[in-house]
C-alpha cells in the first residue's frame, strides 16, 4: 500500500484548480507530480501510452479532464485511465466533474463503477473565468457579449473547489462521496458582471447577443474552435435553468459555507486582476 510519502498525480496540474490543488499538497510538505505534457514523466489525454508512467508510484491521483469533461469521449477516457491507476496500484482518485451535463454524469458513473477509491467533486460555473479564462478579456472591455438571458448560476470559486479536493486526496472520509459545489447563491451573468465591475472599479456589463454572434466574437479573439463548440453547449444547453439552485457539498466536505461570489470579485481585483 502507498503511503502519503508517495505522490500524487494532478492532471491538468497547470490549471485553474490542478495547480490551486497541487500548491496546497505541497504547502502541506506532501510530494506532487504535475500531470501535464510538459511534466516529467509527461500526461496527454491524447497519448495513452504516457498515462500508467506518468501514474507510476502514486498514490492517488486529481483528474480534470482536458478540454472538459462535458466532451464525447470523455466517459471513456475516465474509464480506461481508472483502470491504468488501479493496475498500477493508484486507489484514490479524485474527479472534477460538471453539474447538469450528460458526459460528465456518464464519467462519474465509469469511475464509481471502477473498483476505485473515488470522491466527485461535480462543480458548477467557475468565479475565476471571469479572471483566468475565456471572460477576461470580455471584462477588461467592459462588456460581456453572451448569449444568456435572466437564468441564474451558483457560481463556485475555484478556491472551494481545491480545498474540497485536497480533503478528498489526503481524508478516508470522503472516499464513496458526490460532492456537489456551488457558491451561497444564485446570479445571473448581469449580476456578475456588477459585481466584478464595482469590485474593480471599472464598468463591466452584459450584452445578450445570439449564439452565433457569441461565437464570432469568441473567434475573434482567438478562442479555438473545440474551446467555441464547449462554450456554446454549455450556453445553449446546460444554462436552461437545470442548475439554478445551490447545493451543499462544500458545506459537507468542509464543515464551513461556500465562498460568496462578492469575495472572490474583491479578492481578484485586490490582486490586480482587471487593472
Amino acid at each position: 500500500m502507498l503511503g502519503m510519502t508517495s505522490p500524487t498525480l494532478i492532471i491538468g496540474g497547470t490549471g485553474k484548480t490542478g495547480r490551486r490543488v497541487a500548491a496546497r499538497l505541497q504547502e502541506r510538505g506532501l510530494p506532487v507530480r504535475i500531470g501535464s505534457r510538459s511534466g516529467a514523466p509527461p500526461f496527454d489525454w491524447e497519448d495513452r501510452a504516457t498515462w500508467a508512467p506518468a501514474l507510476q508510484g502514486t498514490r492517488a491521483a486529481y483528474i480534470s479532464f482536458f478540454p472538459d469533461i462535458a466532451v464525447p469521449g470523455a466517459p471513456e477516457a475516465i474509464a480506461e485511465l481508472a483502470r491504468v491507476a488501479l493496475a498500477g496500484g493508484t486507489r484514490r482518485l479524485v474527479l472534477l466533474s460538471g453539474r447538469g451535463e450528460e458526459e460528465a454524469e456518464r464519467a462519474e458513473r465509469e469511475l464509481i463503477a471502477s473498483g476505485a477509491a473515488w470522491t466527485i467533486v461535480r462543480c458548477s460555473w467557475f468565479s475565476q473565468n471571469f479572471s483566468e479564462a475565456h471572460f477576461y478579456d470580455h471584462v477588461m472591455a467592459g462588456e460581456l457579449a453572451l448569449p444568456v438571458g435572466d437564468v441564474p448560476e451558483p457560481f463556485v470559486d475555484a478556491d472551494d473547489i481545491a480545498d474540497v479536493a485536497v480533503a478528498a486526496l489526503t481524508g478516508d472520509r470522503h472516499v464513496g462521496e458526490l460532492y456537489e459545489l456551488t457558491g451561497p447563491r444564485l446570479l445571473t451573468f448581469a449580476d456578475a458582471a456588477a459585481e466584478i465591475g464595482e469590485a474593480a472599479g471599472r464598468p463591466v456589463r452584459v450584452a445578450a447577443v445570439s449564439e452565433p454572434e457569441f461565437a464570432a466574437g469568441l473567434a475573434q479573439h482567438g478562442v479555438p474552435a473545440d474551446v467555441i463548440s464547449l462554450l456554446r453547449y454549455l450556453f445553449t444547453t446546460v444554462l436552461d435553468g437545470r442548475n439554478a439552485s445551490v447545493a451543499d457539498g462544500v458545506q459537507r466536505a468542509l464543515g464551513r459555507p461556500a465562498r460568496d461570489f462578492r469575495d472572490y470579485a474583491e479578492r481578484a481585483a485586490a490582486a490586480g486582476a482587471w487593472r
